[in-house]
């Protein structure tokens, strides 16, 4: 089975914190920019790819077939294309890829560029996944960091999805805003549960260089929450939603039984993907691809990155997304990769601690610890 990422690179404006490749939507370059990724689709062919004989798959196959299993349409604000632009991009899939019957077919919306005439027309698409970029339910937190939505538009736009049809909807929210509390950031939500939401990232804040908040940020060192402040509120999140029947299958991921974003699984345990579009990253058989980031070398079809993983690069994205999922770190791979990391002192360290902890040929990393897993996983690469 194959995952097929697609990217619309356009927002109505950049948020203050985003440092994605996004750009002010312009018809004409929008235009211009679905005609590329058609032809892109069009033309692709997986003998164009080079493919890593020697590469040592665990719970993987290499890529024989064309069936496609999950699609996601992210960017920048997918919303924002038409449904004449949405239906020429899925038709075009349709024609290049066999699709399997059960296709998770998602795509990432904003509640400002939602409307229900949209959702209903996702739904005849097929589409039957819709991400939503809330973010907060507090208007002041909106405001901060440059959303165009306020909390009622968010509401309304879960409304406006369920009339549709669409029942599996996720919510992404962030932690490590200016006054957020355990407290608020619980109600937040409490109120995205009673709207019978399925799925909800938590994702943490960061600043990156260039962003408007990291101009901002500059100017004001103490304006955020600390990071033990935003830890506790995590940990406090990460109990209330388990409590209400989310599992936490992903550091920041949470989700009703049966609703786990099929799609992003695959990046976490290393299946094959190909990206399209703008920056678009591809995955085959143990070699990275990249499209290249700006309009013209993207129209050109030159290629950002090409990599072939080293044994040692595929130990460190295994043992790194493995602990960062709930299904963990298979020992046989690794050991098959020439690592036995049963003999590392952290290893032995972590597993006297309970920070980790092992079922049969398989470790994982105790939830209680999952706000520091960058440390874990930087204990044991050593």
């Amino acid at each position: 089975m194959l995952a097929v990422y697609i990217h619309i690179p356009f927002c109505e404006r950049k948020c203050n914190y985003c440092a994605f490749s996004s750009f002010a939507c312009i018809d004409k370059e929008k235009d211009r920019y679905i005609s590329s990724l058609l032809n892109e689709i069009e033309n692709f062919d997986f003998k164009n790819f080079e493919f890593n004989s020697n590469l040592l798959c665990v719970n993987r196959t290499k890529t024989t077939s064309y069936e496609v299993d999950t699609i996601y349409i992210g960017g920048g604000t997918p919303s924002l294309l038409t449904i004449e632009d949405l239906t020429k991009i899925l038709n075009k899939i349709k024609e290049k890829f066999k699709i399997s019957s059960n296709c998770e077919i998602s795509i990432e919306c904003n509640p400002n560029s939602l409307t229900y005439e949209k959702a209903c027309g996702y739904k005849n698409l097929g589409i039957n996944r819709l991400s939503l970029g809330i973010q907060s339910l507090d208007d002041e937190e909106l405001k901060f960091i440059g959303r165009l939505h306020n909390s009622s538009q968010a509401l309304d736009a879960i409304d406006m999805v369920k009339k549709a049809g669409i029942k599996n909807i996720s919510c992404d929210m962030i932690i490590g805003l200016q006054n957020q509390t355990p407290e608020t950031f619980k109600n937040q939500l409490e109120t995205l549960i009673k709207k019978d939401i399925k799925h909800i990232s938590t994702y943490m804040l960061q600043i990156e260089d260039g962003t408007p908040l990291a101009k901002f940020a500059s100017h004001n060192a103490d304006f955020l929450p600390s990071e033990d402040e935003n830890a506790f509120v995590y940990k406090q999140a990460s109990a209330f939603l388990e409590e209400h029947g989310f599992k936490r299958y992903e550091v920041s991921n949470f989700a009703k039984l049966g609703y786990e974003s099929r799609h992003n699984f695959k990046y976490w345990t290393g299946e094959n993907y190909i990206g399209f579009g703008l920056s678009a990253h591809s995955y085959i058989d143990g070699i990275r691809y990249a499209n290249a980031n700006n309009f013209a070398d993207y129209y050109s079809r030159k290629l950002a990155l090409k990599e072939t993983l080293s044994k040692q690069e595929l130990i460190e994205e295994h043992l790194m997304l493995g602990l960062r999922c709930a299904r963990g770190v298979d020992l046989e791979y690794l050991q098959k990769l020439g690592k036995n990391i049963e003999n590392n002192e952290n290893f032995k360290y972590f597993l006297e601690k309970n920070v980790i902890f092992k079922v049969k040929n398989k470790f994982f990393l105790n939830p209680d610890y999952y706000e520091v897993n960058n440390y874990v996983i930087v204990k044991l690469m050593s």
